[in-house]
């Protein structure tokens, strides 16, 4: 096992379940001290040995604050911030009232914005700083009612370059990652609430050149990958994990 996080301090929103605790646990698992922040505890809390779980909502700029204070207080310092924490929505541009836009573009753009705000005064005292997003093939791809939630991942794909290009010189390396369909519980919640929820995964599955859903340790690892310091010429990257979703057109009938 690499251990190229030993002696790190990261920070990972979304962490309770999902790709945020795959996220939590490569991380731990290659050496790092991660502080998973989460709006509530997850039912296994403490089952990742170098977890340490944080109750926050990355719509809150001071709780936001106060953890990435207690992660560095703790740990000794901050270097690793993962903005995972997101939420989706169905539908066309028609379908949503301006409520529900509102709380999503506030979870998936300003939580990274808080995020981001919280962990910067440590982040330019590290020598190995490193932000990764979570972003979603959808800021590149035109997917069928997936209005709002197309319209915040553009947003993250945007602000991740922009905050590469103003935080380089702080030595802050800043990237996302682009999963396609991801096999997590929120995909799975979409799933129950249709009217076939088989025959909706089968979709979901045939979307993707290689058949199936992405798993959330493959996007896991692709974070890890971004954030270690042995990608250290690595910035700005947007990095595609989505089965071939975005780059592939497989002839018909070749899988």
């Amino acid at each position: 096992m690499v251990r190229d996080f030993e002696g790190l301090i990261a920070v990972v929103t979304g962490g309770a379940s999902g790709i945020g605790a795959a996220t939590a646990a490569v991380l731990a698992e290659r050496g790092a001290q991660v502080f998973a922040v989460d709006r509530e505890l997850p039912r296994t809390e403490g089952a990742v040995p170098g977890v340490r779980h944080l109750v926050a909502d990355v719509t809150d700029p001071d709780a936001m604050t106060a953890a990435a204070d207690e992660a560095a207080a703790t740990g000794g310092s901050l270097d690793v911030l993962v903005n995972n924490a997101g939420i989706g929505a169905v539908g066309t541009v028609e379908d949503n009232d301006l409520e529900e836009w509102r709380r999503v573009l506030e979870v998936n753009v300003l939580g990274i914005v808080n995020g981001t705000r919280a962990a910067l005064p440590h982040l330019r005292r590290s020598r190995s700083a490193a932000v990764v997003n979570t972003c979603s093939v959808a800021a590149v791809v035109g997917l069928p009612q997936r209005a709002i939630y197309s319209a915040s991942k553009g947003a993250v794909l945007a602000l991740t370059r922009a905050m590469a290009a103003d935080h380089l010189a702080d030595g802050v390396r800043i990237c996302c990652v682009n999963p396609g369909t991801a096999d997590t519980p929120w995909v799975q919640r979409l799933l129950d609430r249709s009217a076939a929820p088989a025959e909706e995964r089968a979709a979901l599955e045939a979307r993707q050149p290689s058949g199936r859903l992405v798993s959330a340790d493959e996007v896991a690892q692709a974070i890890a990958y971004l954030a270690s310091p042995m990608a250290g010429a690595t910035t700005g990257t947007a990095l595609t994990v989505d089965g071939g979703l975005t780059g592939l057109r497989l002839p018909s009938g070749s899988r």
